[in-house]
């Protein structure tokens, strides 16, 4: 690894079969020690905060909270944890979630051993490190002009307009689920939106998303 200490990880995945084998692999692999397990983001939350490990390999997928919101708490809250994402997903809209909310790493569940310490070596000493398919993926976003978050909707402070719909719903007292309902989307996906808006617009709850939306005129009047 990038010095003598050895590198804590954790490792959380909702698949049990999964998330065993990854440990197995980690602990064969040098200078690597597991600091525990988790099967959600709620659970890595407070697993970090009890032992502080230098690295989370994150998947994304999960119940209760997803890998995206966990990973943007965790960043806030342990700045001094990196994050490497190990996720079956290579899609657009995971990756640019997962890199906004502060992942320094990303591969996918393909990867070996080899791959996986080199991200856990990459980040922990500051770099990033990323699947040859999504580096690939991101160059080609950027020569076609992608993501439109990049482009100017006249939204606010960057703002997608699926974004601002979703901030729209929530000024309206939805709740998740309902806004999932209301545009044919995902709980995850739901959550995705929330934490991008939240990080573009400089907010910390709901209800400075609600006074947002007003100040910003993005509840139109019935």
């Amino acid at each position: 690894m990038t010095d003598e200490r050895v590198t804590r990880v954790v490792v959380v995945d909702d698949q049990t079969v999964v998330r065993e084998g990854l440990v197995l692999l980690l602990e064969l692999l040098p200078g690597l020690e597991v600091a525990g397990s988790a099967g959600d983001g709620e659970e890595a939350l407070a697993l970090v905060a009890r032992e502080a490990p230098d690295v989370v390999l994150m998947d994304l997928r999960m119940p209760r909270m997803d890998g995206v919101e966990a990973t943007a708490k965790m960043r806030e809250l342990h700045p001094e944890v990196q994050v490497v994402v190990l996720t079956t997903y290579a899609d657009d809209e995971s990756i640019f979630a997962a890199l906004r909310a502060g992942a320094r790493g990303y591969l996918t569940k393909d990867a070996g051993a080899d791959e996986i310490a080199r991200a856990i070596e990459a980040v922990r000493g500051g770099h990033a490190q990323l699947d040859p398919a999504v580096q690939r993926r991101l160059v080609e976003a950027v020569a076609s002009g992608e993501p439109r978050r990049t482009r100017d909707t006249g939204l606010p402070d960057g703002l997608t307009r699926r974004e601002a719909e979703v901030l729209t719903l929530i000024a309206r007292g939805r709740s998740n689920a309902e806004i999932a309902r209301d545009l044919f989307i995902s709980e995850a996906t739901v959550k995705t939106h929330i934490n991008n808006l939240f990080t573009k617009a400089g907010l910390r709850d709901r209800a400075q998303a609600v006074t947002y939306a007003f100040r910003n005129n993005l509840v139109p009047d019935d």
